[in-house]
């Protein structure tokens, strides 16, 4: 008798929908990134002051993800722009059934950019894939500089490491050089952008590098439909 281990099918079903999500989004040239970091790094003001900044007809959405309540999506609606709350009652990350059911609501051919806030954990959300373009990694000061070593996967898995909180660095004791450092160790490729919602300091790294990915994703929609 062949045992398949529970954990292994359901990476699998998992797989097998981020996949299907994956064509959907190519197909309607949609760039879905998936934001993902510990409780109280900065994804949901992140996402408030990128949503402030896009003009009222951007074609601009996102799904966010939480253990039990609805705040984060009650924050981000005041911008105007289409905003689901995925609860998942406990469960600590999304999964590709998740966001399957979620894009029910929606025509992916009116969105040109899908937000992904992910639930607050640096390790369960590693092992899913939302069919996303990129895996985004936020990592605040009030943490610890070693955390790309504690928790490889995520940032071996992450285009984009995102430091934030850097207006609080003359108080805690957080070493930049060191942090940009253990990154590069897991993923050497990975690029970083270091900003504070607060300040607006660096904040233009975040939206040049989001201005890239856009831009970048238009052009593979146009070369496809020629």
């Amino acid at each position: 008798m062949t045992v398949i281990p529970v954990e292994k099918k359901v990476l699998s079903e998992n797989q097998r929908i981020a996949a299907s999500l994956r064509d959907r989004f190519e197909e309607q040239g949609t760039l879905c990134l998936n934001l993902i970091s510990s409780p109280g790094s900065g994804k949901t003001t992140l996402l408030e002051e990128t949503l402030g900044g896009f003009r009222p007809e951007e074609r601009v959405a996102v799904l966010t993800g939480d253990l039990q309540t609805e705040n984060d999506a009650k924050r981000l609606a005041r911008y105007g722009f289409p905003v689901q709350q995925i609860t998942t009652g406990g469960v600590c990350h999304l999964d590709g059934r998740m966001i399957e059911r979620a894009l029910e609501r929606w025509s992916l051919d009116e969105i040109d950019l899908l937000f992904i806030e992910n639930v607050g954990n640096l390790v369960c959300p590693s092992s899913y894939d939302l069919g996303e373009e990129t895996k985004v990694v936020l990592l605040s000061v009030t943490e610890g500089d070693d955390k790309p070593l504690k928790y490889p996967s995520i940032f071996a898995k992450s285009e984009l490491l995102v430091l934030t909180k850097i207006d609080l660095l003359p108080h805690v004791p957080f070493n930049m050089e060191q942090a940009r450092a253990n990154a590069r160790l897991v993923h050497p490729g990975i690029e970083i952008v270091e900003l504070s919602c607060t300040t607006g300091q660096g904040f233009d790294g975040w939206q040049a590098w989001l201005s890239r990915r856009r831009e970048a994703r238009l052009r593979r929609a146009s070369t496809a439909r020629v």
